[in-house]
């Protein structure tokens, strides 16, 4: 358990849990979808945002996980509104199929969490032939995004408020390759090296929450879109880092942050009315981070835009 830090102008600090950044919310009235659900972070999200009467979609890859973990959020909150979806971010013909599904459906969409991700695997293709982390953590919240865009702004404009999309990120996004994104390196085996991957993955998610944003505002859509990095959390996302996984999960819970605090910003920047109108920002410890806590590559709206056509390319069609 994370025991050090002060408070920052939120009132909040690394030490914060979920449940206390969001005391006194009332989020009834809400629908939100966080992807990777079933565990870590993720289902910490998932319970307290319940707690807080907001009904929770579950995007899970394992249906059948994703229900025992509804089934206990609901032995300790009865009046939980939590609905089970399946998602694969390694396909994105899942992620389509999730898409149509969740608009068949009818249901409102207020706030859109990407939280799921995979962390430092050994060179591995997706479904569609691309190199996975760069896939599940980026071009699938990329397109699921894309896909539920008008049903968020649909429903900002029948409710009468404000939409939120929030990316998990990291504070690693400074660690990946030098050149920041490897258009013509993406599936390069050879030159491919895990934790550089994993930090180019995370640069992305600062990179399109920025151009989202950019669009949102000269759009003039009551959404907003904003990034974070939730704390180094011992969770099963390490369990590709060998000797450095084994480590932090020996050790982690002596040393770093639980997950109560893990999840503690996502629903900070889901749910807080401090975060109300921000847009375009970037998120650590429950609180608006410093400048320096993001790359001059974050920054850089041309290498967002690039990014933004990519990623269309890699999509279009599948």
């Amino acid at each position: 358990m994370w025991i050090f830090g002060c408070k920052g102008n939120s009132g909040f600090s690394a030490r914060s849990t979920a449940e206390e950044v969001t005391q006194g919310i009332d989020g009834s009235g809400l629908t939100a979808i966080v992807t990777g659900a079933s565990n870590g972070i993720g289902t910490e999200t998932t319970r307290v945002l319940a707690l807080r009467g907001v009904h929770v979609v579950m995007a899970v890859r394992n249906v059948a996980s994703g229900t025992r973990v509804k089934e206990e959020i609901l032995k300790g909150i009865p009046r939980a509104r939590l609905t089970v979806m399946e998602i694969d971010l390694n396909s994105l013909a899942s992620v389509r199929k999730f898409a149509t599904g969740y608009i068949a459906s009818g249901l409102p969409l207020n706030i859109l969490i990407n939280n799921a991700g995979v962390m430092a695997p050994p060179f591995t293709l997706s479904k569609d032939n691309i190199e996975q982390q760069f896939a599940v953590n980026h071009l699938g919240p990329f397109l699921l995004t894309n896909l539920l865009l008008e049903t968020m702004k649909g429903t900002a404009r029948k409710t009468q408020k404000e939409g939120r999309i929030v990316n998990v990120s990291s504070a690693l996004h400074q660690n990946g390759y030098k050149e920041g994104i490897r258009f013509d390196k993406i599936n390069d085996k050879a030159s491919y090296n895990g934790n550089a991957a994993y930090g180019q993955s995370k640069l992305c998610n600062l990179l399109h929450t920025n151009e989202v944003a950019r669009r949102f505002k000269r759009e003039g859509v009551n959404i907003t879109a904003n990034s974070l990095h939730p704390g180094i959390i011992a969770t099963n996302i390490t369990s590709n880092l060998g000797l450095t996984g084994w480590v932090l999960n020996t050790f982690g819970k002596y040393l770093l942050k639980n997950v109560p605090q893990g999840a503690a910003t996502t629903c900070y920047v889901a749910l807080h009315p401090q975060v109300k109108g921000l847009t375009g920002e970037y998120f650590m410890d429950s609180n608006k981070a410093e400048a320096n806590a993001t790359s001059s590559l974050a920054k850089d709206a041309g290498l967002a835009s690039k990014l933004w056509d990519f990623s269309l390319t890699l999509t279009n069609g599948k």
